[in-house]
């Protein structure tokens, strides 16, 4: 699981929901299920900086 630490005490993980993975917050904020660890970890990390994640574009 990886952790992340804020100024604003955000603490965010990432977990395994069967073939997925979610980003949490402490503060309540959920990212979208991913099939990639890396992009839920990513939308964790652009949740701590204050980005939220783009959507997703399908061709």
């Amino acid at each position: 699981m990886a952790q992340q630490r804020h100024e604003h005490e955000h603490t965010t993980t990432v977990t395994e929901q069967g073939r997925f993975c979610l980003a949490r917050c402490t503060c309540g904020w959920r990212g979208p299920a991913r099939r990639a660890r890396s992009k839920a970890r990513s939308d964790a990390a652009d949740h701590v900086e204050g980005n939220p994640p783009l959507p997703d574009l399908v061709s």
